[in-house]
């Protein structure tokens, strides 16, 4: 990584020059840390401590908080998207592994990734309330909500399954099996289908899906092996995948199921984020502890800066759509 290594901080003096990027989170999971990257020099600023186990992040729906979840310490720590300053810690969140808000903004959904449930909270715009803890069997992973607001799909990593929870009800409709070690989980516009990266597998599973009925798979979109987590590119055509394995990150047309790019990701890539011009990837490179900025145009690495042990998260107010 030297000549990237050289490459990368004249790629981000040159970048610094023409563009203002606000703060980049990674979330150093075995550190129990956040770290705090500028993102016009690619310089780590501070870390902020969370509490054990911070895996994952999402944006509260009035968009002036970003929460991480502290698996390990049961609590959910709200961060100011564009200072990164601890606004507050919420306690008594159990087991916040992963985490969603239902698009129609009334619901927080957390996975109990070590604890094997699924929470439902009701979101008053400021603190979730539990309304229900559904048993879901071996370790409930990533979530994802239809865009209606309806369905929590949850993989299922240690028990090979996908399971559909009816939001209306508060219970668990669905059980269906998936590949090896599913992981995140993510649906294309007009709720026909969802992914299912499959980490102890080859590619990412497709699944039919409608509302009311099951999910039936349809095929596999081979990417390489240990494939992740999802990142889409703000299109509304492509989202990328990291193989943990394979050190690679592919880039899938879901309007093809094809993957019509691949990326060079050192050191197990995970979670992603996309900046808002659409230049580039970052990823959490969990086995070498660092951030890993990889230019889309040139599909190749042009910096990585020093995190904690095991960046998992990786999160920034400037950044592509989620769809």
């Amino acid at each position: 990584m030297g000549a990237a290594a050289g490459l990368g901080a004249a790629w981000s003096a040159a970048q610094a020059q023409s563009i203002r990027r606000a703060p980049v989170l990674v979330l150093n999971s075995l550190d129990g840390t956040v770290s705090v990257i500028d993102g016009n020099s690619w310089v780590e600023l501070r870390r902020i401590a969370t509490g054990r186990e911070p895996h994952h992040l999402y944006m509260t729906p009035d968009e002036k908080s970003v929460i991480v979840a502290n698996a390990g310490s049961d609590s959910l720590t709200f961060i100011d998207p564009g200072t990164a300053q601890v606004q507050r810690t919420l306690r008594g969140i159990i087991d916040p592994y992963h985490l969603r808000f239902s698009p129609d903004m009334k619901w927080f959904v957390t996975a109990a990734n070590r604890l094997n449930h699924v929470d439902l909270y009701r979101w008053d715009g400021e603190n979730p309330e539990l309304v229900k803890r559904i048993a879901t069997g071996r370790t409930p992973s990533h979530l994802w909500i239809d865009s209606r607001s309806t369905t929590v799909y949850s993989s299922m990593q240690d028990s090979d399954e996908l399971v559909a929870i009816d939001l209306a009800t508060q219970t668990l409709v669905h059980r269906v099996k998936t590949g090896s070690r599913p992981a995140d989980v993510f649906g294309p516009p007009g709720d026909n289908t969802l992914l299912v990266g499959l980490t102890g597998g080859t590619g990412v599973q497709v699944f039919e899906v409608a509302l009311g009925q099951a999910p039936r798979a349809v095929g596999q979109i081979d990417t390489g092996k240990g494939a992740h987590a999802f990142r889409a590119l703000g299109d509304r055509r492509h989202v990328l995948v990291s193989n943990r394995v394979a050190n690679t990150i592919s880039q899938i047309d879901y309007t093809r199921g094809a993957v019509v790019a691949e990326f060079p990701a050192p050191a197990g890539p995970d979670c992603m984020d996309v900046s808002a011009d659409g230049t580039l990837i970052m990823v959490g490179s969990r086995w070498a502890g660092k951030l890993t900025l990889i230019d889309i145009a040139q599909r190749r690495v042009v910096n990585q800066v020093k995190v904690g042990r095991s960046p998992h998260g990786v999160w920034t107010l400037d950044h592509a759509g989620r769809i």
